[in-house]
């Protein structure tokens, strides 16, 4: 005789099919620790009745659960839960911001056919140009002007991807010496670029808006002599999602000619946030570097980034240049190509804002307190004391979901102000849904 499943069927309360709904229902159920490993799980038909939905969404479900490792189906026996081999690795990562994936097998075999039928073996024979090909420029300072950065193609430099644009920046304006100050809870790799390069970092205390102007003058009025550069996300801020208005930009870019700051603007989420707000480049562009990437706004193995520098500023970043890498994949520049041609790009980005948003609302649905403004961001920002956020990301770890390290985004380690910054695009719909739910459990526990 067998025994009967401990588990009571319910689907999740989001926006998605019902074999996503069932997914997040049972994942949500097994992490939190309702399920043990060993437990049964109801007949396919039973409980396709019990739900009110069909044996083959039953079947779906089970199969999703199956590949990440949750569930295991023995023949002739049924579907039982498999915690055991689920805890010895991360089931749902929340910490890498990447966009939502998009990308089908369909789209990818269409682009390698038009590629290899227009492809330039000139590209492949022969090192590019330092700043890269002039075609390839084009198409990227194109592509920034649709956020409203008008960039000289001439002027323009490719790079691996934003991260190397703007540590091509910092070699540029900072060298191994000289002062970055940036909001008091940043980009964790510009923190690891500072320290790397054993550059002072100043945090800088942030609102709603970001970076706050008068808090800016007090720390550069403080600051040592020497070089000294900004490094800033105005757009949909890395981690706390805060955006400036065009007179905040205004008044950073004002106290920056006043004080003689280089700027470093990291503009990778404009694609995805509100639209017609300046850059700073385009308020400063004689001390501003412009860094943007198709990484985060197509797909996250297109490397391919832009810097436009100061024209001041444009040599020094070539000699920068010449220290790292020394060209993009010739591969990924025929891809961005032939996608910025043919209306790709743009289809690519529609689906990923859309699908952005969709993930935004449910995390709006299960989690309280979000600080996150109304974007289409692929990342939300949940604060909270530093002790207690670092106690829900051990929590968390434990359960199988991991996020971004509270204190990886904190520019002083002694802040008391912290949070938890959860990346969204990385993880299934159904996958994300028990991650936050999980997390606002360990939240409502930890207050």
């Amino acid at each position: 005789m067998r025994l009967a499943s401990p588990w009571t069927p319910h689907l999740m309360p989001i926006a998605a099919p019902p074999s996503e709904r069932l997914v997040a229902a049972l994942a949500h159920d097994i992490l939190e620790g309702k399920l043990e490993s060993g437990d049964r799980l109801p007949p396919h038909r039973d409980l396709a009745d019990t739900l009110a939905i069909g044996v083959g969404t039953v079947t779906k479900a089970f199969a999703m659960l199956e590949r990440r490792g949750l569930v295991r189906s023995v023949k002739g026996r049924g579907t039982f839960v498999a915690l055991v081999q689920t805890r010895k690795g991360v089931q749902i990562d929340l910490s890498r911001n990447a966009p939502p994936a998009v990308m089908t097998e369909r789209l990818l075999a269409r682009t390698l056919a038009s590629v290899a039928r227009n492809i330039d073996s000139g590209l492949f024979n022969d090192y590019p140009p330092i700043a890269g090909h002039e075609e390839h420029r084009r198409l990227v300072a194109r592509w920034f002007a649709s956020v409203g950065m008008e960039a000289d193609p001439r002027h323009l430099v490719l790079t691996c991807g934003a991260h190397h644009a703007v540590a091509l920046a910092l070699n540029a304006c900072l060298g191994p010496h000289g002062t970055l100050f940036t909001e008091a809870h940043t980009y964790p790799g510009i923190i690891t670029l500072a320290r790397h390069h054993a550059l002072p970092l100043v945090g800088v205390a942030m609102d709603e808006q970001g970076m706050v102007p008068d808090a800016l003058k007090h720390a550069l009025g403080r600051a040592a002599a020497g070089p000294r550069a900004l490094y800033v996300t105005p757009t949909m801020q890395n981690p706390t999602t805060a955006t400036m208005g065009l007179a905040r930009r205004e008044a950073i870019v004002a106290l920056c000619r006043v004080h003689d700051v280089w700027i470093i603007e990291d503009d990778v989420y404009s694609q995805s946030a509100v639209p017609d707000l300046l850059p700073l480049a385009m308020l400063a562009p004689e001390r501003t570097f412009y860094a943007n990437s198709l990484s985060k706004t197509l797909n996250p193995t297109l490397r391919i980034g832009g810097l436009v520098p100061p024209p001041a500023m444009y040599a020094r970043v070539i000699d920068a240049l010449h220290t790292s890498a020394i060209m993009v994949s010739p591969l990924s520049c025929a891809f961005m190509a032939q996608w910025l041609m043919d209306g790709t790009a743009d289809a690519v980005r529609q689906a990923i804002r859309a699908e952005s948003v969709s993930r935004v609302n449910l995390a709006r649905q299960l989690l309280t307190g979000l600080a996150s403004q109304d974007t289409a961001g692929y990342h939300v920002w949940l604060p909270m004391p530093a002790l207690q956020a670092q106690r829900i990301a051990t929590a968390a770890q434990a359960i199988g979901v991991t996020v971004t390290p509270p204190a990886s985004t904190a520019t002083d380690d002694s802040a008391t102000d912290s949070g938890l910054r959860l990346c969204l695009g990385t993880p299934g719909m159904a996958e994300l849904g028990a991650a936050l739910a999980a997390i606002e459990r360990l939240r409502r526990e930890a207050s």
